[in-house]
């Protein structure tokens, strides 16, 4: 399978350099203030969306081709990944948009049937050149099959891994998705037998809730992809929150959103530069 834009963007922090931030798009200046901050540090990224947020516009086509556009003008590498989509014909529709990865996330099925689905998708996907994650273990946050508590085995993962053929593995190691507060406890020392096992990058999923110094620690420890959304959208928020109580009077949506896209992108730069730092190789 020839290089996607992710694999290309993953490939060399899994080599041992560093971990890749991977930030969710919900709007277009979430997508706008991504790379803007990705530029500032002069470090790739990757920009998500999720299942929920096509639901949210109705649709993937629009703000999948608007984010696919800013991407595209970027002046650093920029990828464009389907985050957490349940529904294969989503993840068909994504590819032949021109996304460049794509996570199926079957978890909340057996595990046997967990494999069928995602080999199929991984067939369909590399046909394509597009780059595929899937997820073993489910990660707390989320209801049904997503339970707290949950942990990867790392027995498991390797032969989920070699079944399904998929390019990298998100895993449960302690984080939740939708934290408001960054004090998450993760297993670093399983991230680090996940590493050791597994073959293929390890995805940390729910890290809006893992503080500055855990995060540098479990890209140390093996973590390669690092997902964030809450966090940046409660930058996001306060900015506007704040403008407005400032500002009580304002109509033009710019004004706000213009400062929270601004402040988005600081945050982005400076996570950037958190995930950078050296790591052992597998």
């Amino acid at each position: 399978m020839p290089l996607s834009a992710t694999d290309e963007i993953v490939g060399p922090a899994y080599a041992g350099t560093s971990g890749v931030g991977a930030f969710n798009v919900i709007q277009i200046e979430h997508a706008e203030a991504i790379v803007a901050g990705a530029e500032s540090a002069g470090l790739p990224v990757i920009l998500q969306i999720s299942e929920n947020t096509v639901r949210y516009h109705g649709a993937l086509a629009p703000i999948g081709l608007a984010t696919l556009a800013v991407a595209r003008a970027a002046g650093v590498p920029v990828a464009v990944h389907l985050d957490h989509a349940e529904s294969a014909d989503l993840v068909r529709e994504a590819v032949d948009l021109g996304f460049t990865s794509v996570m199926f996330d079957a978890s909340k099925l057996s595990y046997a049937q967990n494999v069928a689905a995602t080999r199929e998708i991984t067939e369909h996907c590399h046909r394509a050149g597009v780059w595929v994650e899937a997820e073993l273990g489910e990660v707390g946050g989320k209801d049904g099959a997503h339970a707290p508590g949950v942990r990867t085995d790392p027995d498991e993962a390797v032969a989920f891994v070699t079944a399904t053929a998929v390019d990298a593995l998100a895993v449960a190691v302690g984080s939740s998705h939708a934290m408001l507060t960054r004090d998450a406890v993760l297993d670093f020392g399983l991230i680090a037998r996940l590493r050791a096992a597994v073959g293929v990058p390890l995805v940390l999923h729910g890290s809006s809730g893992v503080g500055d110094d855990d995060l540098a620690k479990a890209v140390t420890a093996g973590m390669t992809k690092v997902n964030v959304a809450t966090h940046l959208n409660k930058t996001f928020t306060r900015t506007v929150r704040d403008h407005l109580d400032a500002h009580p009077e304002t109509a033009d949506p710019r004004k706000y959103l213009g400062p929270a896209r601004a402040s988005v992108a600081a945050e982005v730069a400076r996570l950037l530069r958190v995930l950078k730092v050296d790591c052992p190789s597998a």
